[in-house]
């Protein structure tokens, strides 16, 4: 059995970048001040896996789900802590909205840039993103880092809070309701 990698941090951009919205994720930082620790991986899909990862950054990734209501009309972008369950009834009551469930693949990919395993709220600086709504859990929202994937599933950062409340996501034009 091998060991699942990841790399010592690094507080630069990839030297390459895998997709237009990991690219667009190092501008943007840089383009606001945001600093950032980043670890390169191997590809992240299970919570097993986000725990060697949560080791080396020094902070917990959080959990990201994309959905839909049933008509494909309405998307949401979900951030979570990585260890609460996702409990439709309780979403769809504090948002006031009908049941909803996951999105297809096909969509997250249209509207998000990003592949199963690779969501992250970092998409919404991509004007695609700009029919998806943003819903953060208020523990993730009122924690000091923020860890997540950078569009990829193979590298992960981690960036201030604050920072991406107050500086990347009004970059983007987009508002986050907490629940």
């Amino acid at each position: 059995m091998s060991t699942f990698k990841v790399s010592n941090p690094f507080t630069t951009p990839p030297p390459e970048f895998a997709t237009p919205l990991q690219m667009a994720v190092y501008e943007t930082f840089a383009k606001l001040d945001i600093s950032f620790k980043r670890v390169d991986t191997d590809p992240g899909l299970t919570m097993e896996d986000c725990q060697h990862i949560d080791a080396k950054i020094g902070v917990r990734i959080v959990k990201t789900v994309f959905l839909c209501n049933r008509q494909q009309t309405e998307f949401y972008l979900y951030v979570t802590t990585d260890d609460k369950p996702f409990i439709t009834r309780e979403f769809c009551g504090a948002l006031e909205i009908p049941r909803v469930s996951f999105a297809p693949a096909e969509k997250l990919k249209e509207l998000t840039g990003v592949e199963v395993g690779a969501t992250t709220i970092l998409s919404a600086i991509l004007p695609e993103c700009s029919r998806v709504h943003l819903v953060m859990d208020k523990a993730v929202a009122e924690s000091e880092w923020f860890a997540c994937t950078d569009g990829t599933a193979t590298c992960f950062v981690k960036i201030r809070t604050k920072d991406l409340l107050e500086k990347y996501l009004p970059s983007s034009g987009k508002t986050v309701q907490l629940i």
